[in-house]
């Protein structure tokens, strides 16, 4: 499947292996969400080590741990889709982070919508009862 199918079609096609993915990538890394402080929106959903809550606590944006690429991830660098932090959350287990951000640019998400925009967040599909997914806003790209 290619990464276009993936990220714009309708058919259901979780990576289950992603965990296994994760834990395999050679850093300890904890789940790191970030979250609009605003609307409540969850924007994406990632993962921080040590150096990039450090980074992330001292440039005040949500910064992230890429286990795919093994490398420092701003939110934003490249793209200028910044997510500005405002507050760093720590769960009970401490064993993952709630980012709360506030968006910085035209999207949080690497995909666009119809319009060429950077979607809010990652997730702009739900699962219908027939199995498929539908485009939260209606239109795909």
């Amino acid at each position: 499947m290619s990464h276009q199918e993936i990220e714009e079609g309708n058919e259901l096609q979780m990576d289950f292996t992603k965990l296994r993915k994760v834990a395999n990538c050679g850093t300890d890394v904890v789940p790191a969400i970030a979250q609009d402080a605003t609307s409540g929106e969850v924007l994406i959903v990632g993962y921080a080590n040590r150096v990039a809550l450090d980074t992330a606590l001292e440039c005040g944006m949500a910064t992230f741990w890429s286990t795919s690429r093994n490398e420092l991830w701003i939110k934003g660098k490249t793209s200028g889709d910044y997510l500005k932090l405002l507050e760093v959350r720590v769960n009970c287990e401490q064993n993952s982070l709630l980012y709360l951000v506030e968006p910085a640019g035209q999207g949080a998400c690497h995909t666009k919508d119809a319009a060429g925009v950077a979607r809010s967040g990652c997730y702009y599909r739900r699962l219908n009862a027939e199995g498929t997914l539908d485009f939260v806003d209606g239109a795909k790209r």
